[in-house]
Order: structure tokens, then C-alpha cells, then sequence
């Protein structure tokens, strides 16, 4: 990118529009009268190519999303099968985690230097390789490497994945275009947990490994399918991180991505507990806790329609205020459940299931709305802010699953929860407020 890109017109525009005179054209790119258009462009109509890089980005992030969820269900099989204590096993979700975010920001610099394909391939390759390896491993020290390894390809897949959504849509569409990618998260978190359990039951948990690396597999041969944004011009590090820096001082843009991943490292720290919780405290059989992976993705799903439906009437600012709002009554409601001495254990139980569903709700309407009132806060910023945005919400989260793996005491836990939900919630009514006085300017 040049520095004109931080106001580039092209922000937010189908691929062919308003490029970069010194950008690098992608095999298979051609020149039309209308400007750069890839060849599959030209072939086919812009609707079909929007579904083709709908559904690969869907898969990318389904993918991301299961190599968690797939792995919950048997997490308190694992720690028995390497001989681990609780806070060592559920390390490995953390390790996924903080692999996610450490290289997030450099995955979207590849983006932008090499284009999508290419470093899109190569996460896909190295996440295919580190779900095979860890379903032979049998070190707990190792488990812990590849689980990150693993987070680190993920994580570049994931966030490759909103950058191409990113580089099409823009504003309120791309609120609507990011909950399309919810389902997808939906789907990975209601079904991975389901199959996971159901593996947990009836197989080795290393099976779902095997699966994951299927899946990593079908993604790399979609890559071949679409069209992708070209090449841009290669810039140095100092001017990389001035790009970075010059978004990141922008409160329009940090403020909704922090309460974007205030909101999401709840679900981790959630996600990293609800094991032991279920399993051990209500004594649930792996099975039936993957069950409730269905519940879970029922409650993600409305959220995600939620967003679809009235975003262009309420607009993201106020939709992800509600979900912050809603995360934080519910985490208010798990302080009082825990604190609530001689609860019937059947009570507690529904309960926190309603509690937790809720919690889902809430982070589904808040997320798509974040990231999309961040990213879109300035036009140009492209790969450069939706990459920062993810480095700071997957930090946030590896932080949260990093703590929880400390935090045994169901009241410990809930608090932090709450207080996240309640941070959430502030940043994104000064968020609103700020956006308001601009309008008024």
C-alpha cells in the first residue's frame, strides 16, 4: 500500500475497482473497459463470484472456529489420557488462541504484498499439517506446540477470510456480509461440539483432528475457485507499522474493536471452562454436553439474524451496544447463580444453559457489528485495519482463555465475565456517542 491508501476511493468496492496503478495483477486477471476485472469476473456475473467468496470464507472461518469446538467435548479425556492436571489441558486452547493472534497482523501484510492466494494457501498448509501431526502426538509438551502451530495457521486463514469479505463490502452491507460469516461460526460452534461429543463418545479424540485436516484440505482446493484481490505495492516495515499505528489512534476504529474483542474473549473463556463445569460439576457424559453444542449455535444463529434483519434500520452502532448489554446482564446473572448457596443442582444446570445461551446471543449481535463499524471507520484502510482488528481481538481473547486456565472457582470466572461484558458495553456507548457528534458536525 502507498499512503494514499488510508483514503484510497476504492475502499469497500467490488475487486476491478479503482485499483492501484502500481498494484500486481493475479493470474487470470484481465483489463475491461470498466477497469480490472479477474477472469472468473468477466465469465461470470458479480453475484456468482460474491456466493463463491462468500462460501470460501465461510469454510475458512467454520474451519478456525472447529479447531476449537471439535476439541472441547474430550478436553477432560485428554488431560486424563497425558496425564495433565486441568490448568495444563486447558493450555491447549490457549496456546490455539494466542497462536491466532501473535502473527495476525503479518498475515494481512502478506495479503496485501503477495495477494490473498498465495499466504491463504499457506496457513491452509500449515494448519492441514499440524492436525495431522497432533493426532499421532503423544508428548504433552508437543500437544502444546502444535496446538499452537495449528492456531497460527487458523488464525491466518480466518482473518484472510474477512479480508476478502472486507475488500467487497463495506459499512452497514458489510455488518450484514460479517453475520452471513457468523452462521458459519454458528455452525462450527453448535455442530463441532456436537460431533466432538459424539466422537468423544464413540471414538479416540484424535479423530477430529483427522476431520479438521479434511476440512483444511477442501478449503485449499476451493481457493482455486474464486477470484482474489491482486498484488499491492511493497512497503517497508517502518511504513507498515505508521499505516498501523495511524488506524489504531483512531477511536472510531479502536473502540469498537476492543468491545469486539472484549465480547469474544468471553466466549473463549467461556468455551475453555464449560468442560470441566458440565462434565465434572453437573456430570454431564461427553455426549450430552456436545449436545449442547446445539443449543449454543441455536442461540449464535439468532443473533446472527438478528443482525441481518434490522442492521440497515438500527444501524451497527446501536446493535452492538444491545449485545454488549446483553452479555453483560448475563454475566451479572452467573455471579448470582454461583453465589446462590443450596441451588437445586437441576436448577443451576438449566440455568447457566439459559445463561450461556445468552451470552451467545449477545456476542453474535455485538461482533459482526464491531468489526464492521471498525473497519469501516475510514475508508482505505483495508486488509491493514481488518488484520489489526483481529490482532487485537484475538489477543484479548488469548489473554481471557490464558487466565481462565487459573481460574478453578465457578464465581472467578463468572466475574471476569461480567466485568468484560460491562467493558464492552462502555467502549462501544462512547463509540456510539463519538459517532453521533460527528454526524452533528
Amino acid at each position: 500500500m502507498t499512503d494514499q491508501s488510508l483514503s484510497s476511493p476504492g475502499a469497500g468496492k467490488t475487486p476491478g475497482e479503482n485499483r492501484e496503478p502500481g498494484g500486481k495483477r493475479e493470474r487470470g486477471e484481465i483489463q475491461t473497459p470498466d477497469g480490472k476485472r479477474t477472469a472468473g469476473e468477466a465469465q461470470e456475473s458479480l453475484p456468482q463470484v460474491n456466493r463463491r467468496i462468500m462460501a470460501l470464507s465461510c469454510l475458512l472461518v467454520f474451519m478456525a472456529q472447529m479447531a476449537t469446538t471439535i476439541y472441547l467435548p474430550s478436553l477432560p479425556i485428554v488431560a486424563h489420557d497425558f496425564g495433565m492436571s486441568r490448568s495444563y489441558a486447558a493450555l491447549s486452547i490457549s496456546a490455539f488462541v494466542i497462536g491466532a493472534a501473535a502473527p495476525v497482523v503479518l498475515w494481512g501484510v502478506a495479503a496485501d504484498r503477495y495477494g490473498r492466494r498465495g499466504p491463504l494457501l499457506t496457513s491452509l498448509a500449515l494448519f492441514v499439517l499440524t492436525s495431522a501431526l497432533i493426532a499421532l502426538i503423544r508428548s504433552p509438551e508437543g500437544l502444546l506446540v502444535l496446538r499452537a502451530l495449528q492456531g497460527i495457521g487458523a488464525g491466518g486463514s480466518a482473518i484472510i477470510a474477512r479480508i476478502l469479505v472486507r475488500d467487497r463490502w463495506s459499512g452497514d452491507e458489510l455488518a450484514r456480509r460479517l453475520s452471513v460469516l457468523s452462521i458459519a461460526f454458528i455452525t462450527a460452534m453448535g455442530g463441532g461440539q456436537f460431533l466432538g461429543g459424539l466422537i468423544g463418545r464413540y471414538s479416540h479424540w484424535e479423530t477430529g483432528f483427522v476431520v479438521l485436516g479434511a476440512v483444511g484440505a477442501i478449503a485449499a482446493a476451493l481457493t482455486f475457485t474464486v477470484p482474489f484481490e491482486p498484488s499491492r505495492a511493497v512497503q517497508p516495515p517502518s511504513e507498515v507499522l505508521r499505516i498501523c499505528l495511524a488506524v489504531a489512534r483512531q477511536p472510531a476504529f479502536l473502540l469498537p474493536a476492543l468491545a469486539g474483542g472484549a465480547g469474544f474473549a468471553t466466549i473463549v473463556m467461556l468455551q475453555e471452562v464449560s468442560p470441566f463445569v458440565f462434565q465434572q460439576h453437573f456430570g454431564l457424559a461427553t455426549d450430552e454436553y456436545g449436545s449442547l453444542g446445539l443449543l449454543l449455535g441455536a442461540a449464535y444463529f439468532a443473533g446472527a439474524m438478528t443482525v441481518n434483519r434490522f442492521v440497515a434500520r438500527a444501524g451497527s452502532a446501536r446493535l452492538m451496544t444491545a449485545g454488549s448489554l446483553v452479555m453483560t446482564a448475563a454475566g451479572v446473572l452467573m455471579i448470582v447463580l454461583w453465589s446462590v448457596p443450596g441451588l437445586p443442582h437441576s436448577g443451576a444446570l438449566v440455568a447457566f444453559v439459559a445463561l450461556y445461551c445468552v451470552t451467545t446471543f449477545g456476542q453474535s449481535v455485538l461482533f459482526p457489528n464491531s468489526m464492521a463499524a471498525a473497519v469501516s471507520s475510514r475508508p482505505g484502510h483495508g486488509a491493514y485495519a481488518v488484520s489489526l482488528c483481529g490482532f487485537l481481538q484475538q489477543s484479548m481473547a488469548g489473554i481471557a482463555a490464558a487466565s481462565a486456565a487459573l481460574l478453578h472457582a465457578d464465581l472467578a470466572w463468572a466475574t471476569v465475565a461480567a466485568a468484560l461484558g460491562a467493558a464492552a458495553w462502555l467502549m462501544t456507548r462512547i463509540a456510539a456517542s463519538s459517532a453521533l457528534t460527528e454526524e452533528g458536525n
